[in-house]
């Protein structure tokens, strides 16, 4: 497997470390304890992000995506907030955050988060709803990555 991890962006887990913690865990409930312990240890976005334009749409639950990138560079590094109403899907939205926050722009086509959630035994547990809101987040990120590769 190629690595996933270029930069450590602040606040978050890195993925190495959430797979690995993943497959320690055997019991569904650990993993779920797990994943609402990552959605608290995400850094909390301010009340002025959370607008309509930074929602991502096709969620049961509220989140909100906010995509920073330098757009003097033709490949950019890109890095991702996030933040959801629900504790589970907070979760959810860290895990998201640290599988494509601190990739380049090219990279970021390239990875298959639903592969990454499946290994980690956590996507086969998640009801249809949170399922598709969690494919919208990776939907919203790939489709902001390919906006900055697309401008040359």
């Amino acid at each position: 497997m190629r690595r996933m991890d270029q930069k450590n962006t602040t606040g978050l887990t890195p993925l190495a470390e959430i797979i690995d913690n993943c497959a320690f865990l055997d019991d569904w409930q650990d993993r779920m304890s797990y994943v609402m312990e990552l959605g608290r240890k995400l850094p909390e976005m301010p009340e002025s992000d959370r607008t309509a334009d930074n929602k991502v749409q096709g969620c049961a639950s509220q989140v909100w995506l906010v995509t920073r990138a330098d757009e003097a560079s033709e490949d950019p590094l890109m890095t991702f907030e996030g933040e959801s109403d629900a504790h589970i899907v907070r979760g959810l939205v860290a895990i998201v955050l640290s599988i494509f926050s601190g990739k380049r722009a090219s990279d970021i086509a390239g990875i298959d988060a639903l592969d990454l959630f499946g290994r980690m035994g956590l996507i086969e547990y998640l009801t249809a709803q949170r399922a598709n809101g969690l494919r919208s987040m990776v939907k919203r990120i790939k489709d902001e990555a390919a906006l900055r590769v697309a401008r040359d």
